[in-house]
Parts: C-alpha cells; structure tokens; sequence
C-alpha cells in the first residue's frame, strides 16, 4: 500500500511539473474536483495550511487557468474557488491518460465479487484516514 500511494504521489508531481505547477498545486486540483468549488478557508481546512500558502497556490493555478476566483453567491464578502473544467481537460487529462488505461488493464482482470472487495477497503480507509496531529 505505502509503495502503491508512493508512486501515485510521484506520478502526480511528474504531471504537476509538465504544466509549470507544484506539487502541492495538483492535490488543491484533487480537492477542487472532488468537492466542487471551495472557498479558500474550505481549502484551508481540507489541507491543514495557512491562509498565506493558500492565497499563493490559488495564484499560482489562477495564472496557469486552472482555476477562477469567483463571488460566493450565498455571500458576496467571500470569493469560491472554482476549477476550470475545460482546461483540466485540455492539459491535465492527457498526462493521465495512459495511466489511467494502465489501471483499468489491471482492474478488468479482477471479478466482479474482487472489484467490490476493493472498493469497499479503499473506501474504508478513505474514512479511517486521519491526518497526523
């Protein structure tokens, strides 16, 4: 497991890195895409960093397109960080792509019965994760 998450970490700082980004700016992608759009205290909450770290790495995927400040509409005091979709399509998708069918090589030699096996343990340990205090 430690070597799978390992070498998941690395790949995503390899496809960071093609696109100018750091590798803390593609787990803010992570985090945008899987939640929606986020205000930057959100974002400070999902990752546990300042306000200042924050502020930069939206400037920094603001600059490269990835994403938009945008007015929240519950409250205009606050801004909602928004992932541009289509250029996550145009430049990160692709860098995935192989990849991607690489693992869906390895998951279509798995059962029905296996796959669910795996999804739940995976889901599980999404739920028991915690970060370090």
């Amino acid at each position: 497991m430690i070597r799978f998450i390992a070498g998941a970490v690395l790949y995503n700082h390899a496809v960071s890195a093609k696109v100018g980004l750091g590798a803390s700016d593609s787990q803010f992608m992570t985090l945008l895409q899987t939640y929606g759009p986020l205000t930057p205290r959100q974002l400070a909450e999902h990752t546990g960093l300042t306000s200042g770290t924050i502020t930069g790495v939206i400037d920094r995927l603001e600059s490269h397109g990835f994403v938009t400040r945008q007015a929240d509409p519950g409250d205009r005091r606050k801004v909602v960080v928004t992932p541009k979709l289509e250029t996550i399509q145009e430049k990160l998708v692709p860098l995935y792509a192989e990849q991607g069918a690489r693992m869906q090589e390895v998951l279509a030699t798995r059962t029905v019965d296996e796959l669910e096996v795996i999804s739940r343990f995976l889901a599980d340990s999404i739920d028991n994760a915690v970060a370090p205090s």
